[in-house]
């Protein structure tokens, strides 16, 4: 901006540049316990491999430390093979639950507007017939 308060020709020209702009992602947010379990299995995996280079590190200087962080880098190797395995098993386990979202022109939704509209018929003709006329009295 110029001393007189005016702005100058470069100045006006630039367009206003959003802080923070959402553009659409192609896959749809993991579920919450999944997501959970993927973040746990990370961190473990990545202690797991910090864990096996610093026995490795020990190993080659031929430090006392050496032997215990194998041991529990072997102990580490099994957990983390746990920590994926859960996020599969979780995965499996919401996608049983909660089923798979359909696309808009999958045959699933196709149905379920037909049975819709059926059931909907259904009952517009129940609704018109007259009351007394479907079930006889045994008065």
């Amino acid at each position: 901006m110029k001393r007189d308060g005016r702005m100058g020709t470069a100045e006006q020209h630039m367009p206003e540049s959003e802080l923070w702009i959402d553009e659409p992602v192609a896959q749809p947010r993991m579920p919450d316990p999944v997501r959970t379990a993927a973040v746990r299995a990370v961190l473990i995996v990545s202690l797991t491999l910090i864990q096996a280079m610093v026995a490795f590190l020990c190993t080659i200087a031929g430090s006392w430390l050496a032997f215990p962080m194998v041991l529990s880098s072997v102990a580490s190797t099994v957990v983390a093979t746990w920590g994926v395995l859960d996020v599969w098993v979780t995965r499996q386990v919401w996608n049983q639950r909660n089923g798979v979202v359909s696309s808009p022109g999958s045959t699933a939704r196709r149905l379920r507007k037909e049975r819709r509209r059926a059931r909907r018929a259904a009952r517009a003709t129940a609704r018109a017939r007259p009351a007394g006329s479907g079930h006889l009295s045994r008065a």
